[in-house]
């Protein structure tokens, strides 16, 4: 906050100099101000470096979260899908199996038989004229009481029956002359008995016999394995879906190039968290050179990189192509990961882990939320001290200026009646100075 220099509307001939002196006594008072606002203007400056910093090192916490998800991503890759598609979540370890469908399976599905009464508008017309049916599936009967005597009613009560059926409506007339007919088919694979009964008649045929699925892994077993299901698991985290018989391999793998891409985001936010805290060191350095806070954040990403820790052959960054220079600085050999990832997949899955269950990505993780928290990490807590020392040095500031502000007033005040009281004798001595000479002339005459 700046002064302004109080003003004098002085009307003597010393008016010029009495201003001096309010200007003068202004900027002796304003030294201390002059102080507070430089302290401001260092602590503004900080706080920028903090939440400039602030920013670098989230990056860093939100690469870890790209190779979080990379690192545990797997690949299901079946050779002949029209067979066979699978997919795998992260807990699927890389393999592969080979599957031999002998059936796909079939669901038992039914239509209504064609003697029944002509349905040519399904939302005033039903099958029946009976409230109530009881529909049968696999020996198990379930009442139905549709809403109104119409097909959409009929079929909207049997698929929240919970019988395990799919009802629905086909026309199977000409479009001048519609027919209406009710579907109805077994969720799940099986030679499953389905009936429709009004209390005098059933109401259903028979179109197909389901079936169960047949399939077998890896030759195993013998005879082979019996599903009523099309979607089965394979393994933990591996599913697949049965479309057709024949012979497929599923290959169970993770990719190189997405965990390189994720290492790689990693390794540029890291690289420009350094440079950060290297434009904050030396002669010339930014508004947080000599703050210890440097030390520990530098500390913080050395941590990162000298973590070790894992199975086998993989137990550190560079074992999976992440090397660091002299420079401090990282870059990825994607060679080497390639490699590790061929040979020794499990091993870097171990040693990369996960944000929550351990390795590499949990320490890091725990590292940077330390200084990420938003409630209690080190930024956060710096950047509050900061924002208080701000506030406090603006209250400063104010009252030093409202003190400032009133010696001005005053000294103004005093200054422009000292001025006006020498005016007054200066318009004196001229009167007398006049008057004197006015009389010596007339003497003189």
């Amino acid at each position: 906050m700046a002064t302004t220099s109080g003003t004098s509307t002085g009307v003597s001939t010393y008016s010029a100099d009495l201003q001096q002196v309010i200007t003068r006594a202004v900027a002796i008072a304003s030294l201390p101000l002059n102080l507070l606002n430089s302290q401001l203007t260092t602590l503004n400056s900080r706080s920028s470096a903090l939440s400039s910093l602030n920013a670098a090192f989230g990056s860093v916490l939100s690469s870890l979260g790209t190779i979080d998800t990379a690192s545990n991503a797997s690949t299901a890759v079946a050779s002949d899908p029209t067979v066979v598609t699978a997919q795998a979540d992260s807990s699927a370890l890389p393999a592969s199996y080979s599957f031999n469908v002998l059936s796909a399976g079939a669901q038992t599905s039914t239509l209504s038989k064609g003697t029944l009464p002509t349905v040519d508008d399904p939302t005033s017309k039903s099958i029946t004229s009976s409230s109530s049916l009881s529909l049968t599936v696999g020996g198990t009967s379930y009442t139905l009481n549709p809403a109104s005597n119409s097909l959409n009613d009929l079929v909207s009560a049997i698929n929240s029956s919970g019988a395990g059926v799919s009802a629905s409506i086909v026309n199977l007339g000409p479009p001048s002359a519609p027919s209406y007919r009710l579907a109805i088919q077994n969720q799940q694979l099986g030679n499953t008995s389905i009936q429709l009964n009004d209390g005098s008649n059933d109401l259903l045929d028979i179109l197909v016999s389901g079936s169960s699925a047949q399939y077998q892994i890896n030759g195993e077993p013998t005879p082979a394995i019996s599903s009523t299901s099309r979607n089965i698991t394979i393994a933990p985290g591996v599913t697949a879906i049965l479309l057709a018989s024949g012979t497929s391999n599923i290959v169970i793998s993770r990719t190189s190039s997405t965990l390189g891409n994720s290492l790689s985001s990693f390794v540029a936010a890291y690289n420009a968290a350094i440079d950060a805290l290297t434009a904050n060191r030396g002669q010339g350095g930014g508004a947080l050179t000599g703050d210890p806070i440097v030390n520990t954040l530098q500390d913080s990403l050395r941590s990162l990189v000298n973590f070790s820790g894992g199975a086998g052959t993989i137990q550190g960054l560079a074992d999976v192509g992440v090397n660091l220079d002299k420079t401090g600085h990282l870059s990825l050999d994607q060679t080497v990961l390639n490699a590790a990832l061929t040979a020794h997949p499990q091993d870097v899955a171990a040693f990369i882990g996960s944000a929550k269950s351990g390795g590499f990505l949990k320490a890091a993780t725990d590292t940077l939320n330390g200084l990420e928290n938003p409630t209690t990490g080190t930024f956060q807590s710096e950047l509050t001290q900061a924002q208080a020392q701000i506030d406090r040095k603006n209250q400063q500031i104010t009252d030093e200026q409202s003190r400032i502000d009133l010696l001005q007033t005053n000294l103004t005040a005093r200054i422009s009646a000292a001025d006006a009281l020498i005016a007054s004798l200066q318009n004196q001595v001229s009167y007398f100075t006049s008057l004197f000479a006015s009389i010596n002339g007339t003497k003189n005459s």
